[in-house]
Order: C-alpha cells, then sequence, then structure tokens
C-alpha cells in the first residue's frame, strides 16, 4: 500500500516540478516504517522570519497507526527547507520504529540491561523553580485575548479564561507567527 502525501502550501505557489520532487521524496518514507499512512507536506513563506536564511519552512506530518510525527525545518530555500525535513523525519521514524521493536524486550532481566546509576541523588538533577507567580484569569474571547496580548507586549504567551467554552486557555505565538490556542481540561 502506498503511503497517502498530501501537500499544502501558504503564502507561495508550488511548480508542478516542485510538487512532483515533493510527492517523490515523501512517498519514500514508508521505506522505514511501513505502517505510514499518510504524510502530510506544509510548504510556507514566513516574511515575518528573524532571520532571511529562514523564510522557508517545510513541516512534515507522518500519520500512522499509533503515532504521528512531526518535523519542522527552516532555510532560505523551499527545497533546502524540505530536504532538511525529510532527512529529520527520516531519523525520527527509524529512531520510532528502533523504539518500538526493541520496546518489548529481548528477555533479559531488568539487571542485566541497567545501566549503572552514579551515586548522585536525583533531587541535584532536577531543574529547580526559581519563581513562582499568581495571576487574575480574566474572562473574555479568543479575539479579546489576541488584543490584549498585544497590546500588554506578551510576545510568547498569553493566558485567559475563555467564556465561550468556559475552560482556561493559553493562547501562544507560534514560530512561523502565526497563533494558537491550549485549552485546559481535567481528567
Amino acid at each position: 500500500m502506498a503511503v497517502k502525501v498530501e501537500i499544502t502550501a501558504r503564502n507561495l505557489d508550488v511548480t508542478d516540478t516542485i510538487r512532483d520532487y515533493v510527492t517523490k521524496k515523501a512517498s519514500k518514507l514508508d521505506r522505514y516504517l511501513g505502517e505510514l499512512e499518510e504524510v502530510r507536506v506544509d510548504l510556507a513563506y514566513v516574511k515575518s522570519a528573524r532571520s532571511a536564511n529562514d523564510r522557508m519552512v517545510a513541516q512534515i506530518t507522518g500519520r500512522a497507526r499509533k503515532a504521528i510525527l512531526r518535523t519542522e525545518e527552516r532555510a532560505d530555500e523551499l527545497l533546502a527547507a524540505f530536504d532538511n525535513a525529510i532527512d529529520k523525519m527520516q531519523r525520527h521514524l527509524e529512531r520510532y520504529k528502533g523504539r518500538r521493536r526493541h520496546g518489548r524486550g529481548d528477555g533479559r532481566s531488568a539487571a542485566e540491561v541497567a545501566v549503572p546509576m552514579p551515586e548522585e541523588s536525583p533531587e541535584a538533577e532536577l531543574p529547580i523553580i526559581v519563581r513562582r507567580k499568581q495571576i487574575k484569569v480574566t474572562p473574555m474571547k479568543e479575539a479579546d485575548a489576541l488584543e490584549q496580548m498585544r497590546m500588554l507586549g506578551h510576545d510568547n504567551f498569553f493566558i485567559f479564561f475563555d467564556v465561550e467554552t468556559n475552560a482556561t486557555a493559553v493562547l501562544y505565538r507560534r514560530r512561523d507567527g502565526t497563533y494558537g490556542v491550549i485549552e485546559a481540561k481535567a481528567g
């Protein structure tokens, strides 16, 4: 069964030559993981990139039966970004396949496989929280939260209570300049 390849483009035109190149390379990903069902390739030109060398973005999402694997690479040329992303996805698929194959065990006991741990205490390795802050979560709609985030000059995220979903939400700015929302749910 051949893997289904879907290509989308944002802020750029994809020629038939590029589309054929991307389809050919992306369809070969099932060699690395046979259960790969679908590969989505998102190609974009991002004007708001911090560097001119990061304006072309290639994001590849691979869907398998029990996993979703995603890579994103940036470059000054579209095909360079895509080639870097496809190489990275191949490494992800190999690593995922290795984890699945070796994750079930090979019959040895945990004592035979275990790597000796250093004599340090586990607390010494954990990162410490250096600041704790409480905030008042204001009820508002997503559009109002976006406006508030911009007015306050928050570049990364803004926490609010979404009146439409009755849930605490985090509005965040993505690397490509767009925004995303994370909604908190109990359970």
